[in-house]
C-alpha cells in the first residue's frame, strides 16, 4: 500500500495503463509540459512525449470530438476540460456524438474514451467554474458516470474506465485532489455499479457522493456522540448504480439521508429519492430528506460559497429531524 493524493491516484492510473497500452493517450489544454490545469498530469509529458500527451486547442468541442473520432478508429483517449462547466461547449460531441454512436451503428464500433471533468465548489472559483453537473452527465443514456471520494476509489475506478469499451464520464471533485489515503497499487479494477459502504451504522443510512461522502462521514462522528449510528453509502458510480447496495442499506437502518453538492432542484439526488420510492418504499420509517446545494449560482464570496455548499452540520440537522 502506498499513500497518494487522490490527484497522484489518477496519475498513476494513467501512467499504469499508458505505459501498458500504446493506444492509451491523454490530451486536453495545457495537460503536456505545464502539467494541466490542477497539476494532475505533471510529468506525462517527459515519459510518453508530445505524441500522447497533447495540448489542444481551447475548445471543448474539438476535445470531446476529437476523442470521439480517436476511438472510433481504435485509440483508448483520455480527454481532460479544465471544469465541467465547459462540458456545455462541448455537450453536442458529448450528447449527439459519444452517447449515441455505438448504439446507432448497432454495436459495430466501440467507443473506449474517458472524459475527465473536475467539478465541485470550494476554491473560490465563480459560478461558471464551481458547478456541480453529475445529474446533466447521468440523465444521458450511452454515458457511464463515475465520481470517486477517495484516491484508491479513484485509481481503481479509472482503470476500469480506461479499459471500459464505452464513453466514460469521471468525475473529480476539485477539493478532493489533496486528500490523502492509501492506495494499492497492484489493486484490480473497481467494477462499475458497486458501491461502498464507508462506515457501518444501524440507525440511518447517508447517501453521499464525492466530497459529500466526507462531510457524511463527519456528520456520523457527530451523531455518534448524541448515540445515533449513521451508515454512509458511497454509490461510487452513478450510472450504472447499485441500488441493491442502497437497498440491503436501507433495509437495515429504514431511515435515509441524501447528500450531494448538486443545486436540489433537478439533481441527481432527487434520482436516488425515486429508486427508494420505487424498490424501497416498504424499508422506509419516515421520508426521503436531501441535502444539496441551494438553488443558486455558486456564489465567488468564500463566505457566501461556504453557506452555498451543504456541510457536516446540514447533514446532523437533516438526521435529526427523523428522530
Amino acid at each position: 500500500m502506498k499513500t497518494m493524493s487522490m490527484m497522484e491516484a489518477i496519475r498513476e492510473a494513467m501512467n499504469k495503463r499508458m505505459r501498458e497500452d500504446k493506444n492509451v493517450l491523454l490530451f486536453g489544454e495545457d495537460v503536456g509540459a505545464f502539467g494541466g490545469c490542477f497539476g494532475v498530469s505533471a510529468g506525462m509529458f517527459d515519459e510518453f512525449g508530445p505524441e500522447r500527451v497533447r495540448d489542444t486547442p481551447i475548445s471543448e468541442g474539438v476535445i470531446i470530438g476529437t476523442a470521439v473520432g480517436a476511438a472510433a478508429t481504435g485509440l483508448r483517449p483520455i480527454a481532460e476540460l479544465m471544469f465541467i462547466d465547459f462540458a456545455t461547449v462541448g455537450a453536442d460531441q458529448l450528447v449527439n456524438q459519444a452517447a449515441k454512436m455505438r448504439y446507432m451503428f448497432g454495436g459495430k464500433i466501440t467507443l473506449p474514451m474517458v472524459v475527465r471533468l473536475p467539478l465541485g465548489a470550494g476554491i473560490s472559483a465563480a459560478a461558471q467554474h464551481s458547478q456541480s453537473l453529475e445529474a446533466w452527465m447521468a440523465h444521458i443514456p450511452g454515458l457511464k458516470v463515475v465520481y470517486p471520494s477517495t484516491p484508491a476509489d479513484a485509481y481503481g475506478l479509472l482503470l476500469q474506465s480506461i479499459d471500459d469499451e464505452n464513453p466514460v464520464i469521471f468525475l473529480e471533485h476539485k477539493v478532493l485532489y489533496g486528500a490523502s489515503g492509501e492506495v494499492d497499487e497492484n489493486m484490480a479494477p473497481i467494477r462499475f455499479g458497486v458501491g461502498d459502504v464507508k462506515r457501518e451504522g444501524s440507525d440511518v443510512t447517508i447517501v453521499a457522493t464525492g466530497k459529500m461522502v466526507h462531510e457524511a462521514l463527519a456528520a456520523a462522528e457527530k451523531l455518534s456522540e448524541e448515540g445515533i449510528e449513521a451508515e454512509v453509502f458511497d454509490p461510487r458510480t452513478l450510472y450504472p448504480f447499485d441500488k441493491e447496495g442502497l437497498l440491503k442499506s436501507l433495509e437495515k437502518t429504514n431511515k435515509v439521508v441524501i447528500a450531494t453538492e448538486e443545486n436540489k432542484r433537478g439533481s441527481f439526488a432527487g434520482e436516488i429519492s425515486a429508486i427508494i420510492a420505487e424498490d424501497g418504499f416498504d424499508y422506509l420509517d419516515g421520508p426521503v430528506l436531501r441535502v444539496c446545494a441551494m438553488n443558486t449560482p455558486v456564489p465567488f464570496s468564500p463566505v457566501l460559497e461556504q453557506y452555498y455548499i451543504p456541510s457536516a452540520d446540514d447533514i446532523v440537522k437533516a438526521v435529526k429531524k427523523m428522530f
